[in-house]
């Protein structure tokens, strides 16, 4: 795997010698009609799949002898899927896409090929928004993928097209320490001692640093705080923040590469797989923690386009099965199928108060609360910044 890039976050390394079908079928006016017509009646979710695919399987010979591409039916063309996600689960991916292939390619006698990108989850999202077309995101954070479905992409409702609510894994915050953590770091109460520099990323430009903020933020209010006291402990935990890198690819290189600091806030995934690759690195996971939790969805405008609906679905699918689940707890994500879980149980500390976003008010009232412009986070960094 080559030396480890501790980031859910950085630049977003695209592609280049991508080989997309971009002639893909349009659908036209009479599925616009359709459309119109069940909105309004809540049930052009549930029917635009078959509306798409009958019409792809009345025009897409004639497509395919224009363009080339791919039908993404069983049994017929080769099939191309692209991948979008995010930095870390390229291990994972490596592993688990030879798999559905093979499996697709014995059940449906036809070739699957995947275009694969990773790079960081927020930047990941923007090139999605700004034409990338992806047939699958699988992302750090369902807030990013709620703005590819507001950029119309996604069709509302995706959360509940998938097992789990469409989180595929997870994992939790650590807090990698100095050698022989010589500050004694134990708990997130720690981070807001005078004497304990902390590295974190800017929650404002980085989707991961929201994690990492919420995490000191409900290690007060999910233990009996109110938003007054955690108000006030992390806004002396972030004035211990000596600088806030974009994302947390560059929080790493402050800590690791520069020497800076002597905790980095961390997800549990990322030192488990540094481990895997050689660097040993000394970390606490809080028994208070929050679950990051990490969604895969499908791209409904793309492979609507692309024709690649069955394909991609089926994979999505695969991605929740016990064999795609032990290749995620394999390089440190924690499963969501309970079997797994339990089969890799020794690798994963247990949590004693485990809290999610959903007992923060879900995602749109936490980006509203902490990360708006003039929100919470705001507030806290005008006060630390005097």
């Amino acid at each position: 795997m080559g030396q480890w890039q501790p980031s859910a976050e950085g630049k977003n390394p695209l592609d280049q010698n991508r080989t997309l079908w971009s002639g893909g079928f349009r659908q036209g006016t009479l599925v616009r009609w359709w459309k119109e017509f069940f909105t309004s009646r809540g049930k052009y979710r549930q029917i635009q799949k078959s509306v798409s695919l009958f019409l792809v399987g009345l025009t897409m010979s004639a497509a395919i002898a224009a363009c080339g591409g791919s039908t993404g039916t069983a049994g017929g063309e080769n099939v191309q899927l692209t991948l979008v996600s995010y930095a870390v689960t390229r291990a994972a991916y490596e592993q688990i896409i030879p798999q559905f292939v093979q499996q697709w390619k014995e059940e449906h006698n036809q070739e699957v090929t995947f275009t694969q990108s990773y790079g960081g989850s927020g930047s990941q999202t923007r090139a999605v928004i700004d034409g990338l077309e992806a047939d699958i995101v699988a992302l750090a954070l369902a807030l990013d993928t709620q703005q590819i479905e507001k950029a119309g992409l996604i069709q509302p409702g995706w959360e509940q097209e998938t097992p789990n609510d469409a989180i595929v894994h997870k994992s939790v915050a650590a807090l990698v320490t100095r050698a022989g953590n010589p500050k004694g770091i134990k708990t997130w109460q720690d981070l807001a001692k005078d004497d304990v520099s902390v590295i974190t990323a800017n929650p404002k430009t980085s989707g991961g640093a929201r994690w990492n903020f919420l995490g000191l933020w409900g290690a007060v209010t999910e233990t009996g705080g109110n938003d007054t006291t955690a108000t006030e402990f992390t806004r002396k935990v972030f004035q211990n923040v000596p600088v806030l890198p974009r994302d947390a690819r560059e929080s790493s290189d402050v800590f690791f590469k520069q020497g800076q600091g002597d905790v980095l806030i961390n997800y549990e995934n990322e030192v488990i797989l540094a481990k895997q690759n050689g660097q040993e690195l000394p970390y606490v996971i809080p028994e208070v923690n929050i679950s990051i939790d990490n969604p895969v969805a499908v791209v409904d405008a793309n492979v609507d386009k692309h024709g690649t609906r069955e394909v991609a679905e089926a994979f999505v699918q695969y991605l929740f099965t016990p064999t795609a689940q032990r290749e995620f707890a394999k390089v440190g994500f924690r499963p969501v199928d309970p079997d797994v879980a339990t089969e890799f149980s020794s690798q994963f500390p247990q949590i004693r108060t485990l809290f999610t976003i959903e007992d923060l008010g879900g995602w749109d009232a936490v980006q509203s609360k902490f990360f708006d412009d003039g929100a919470i986070f705001d507030t806290i960094l005008s006060q630390v910044q005097q």
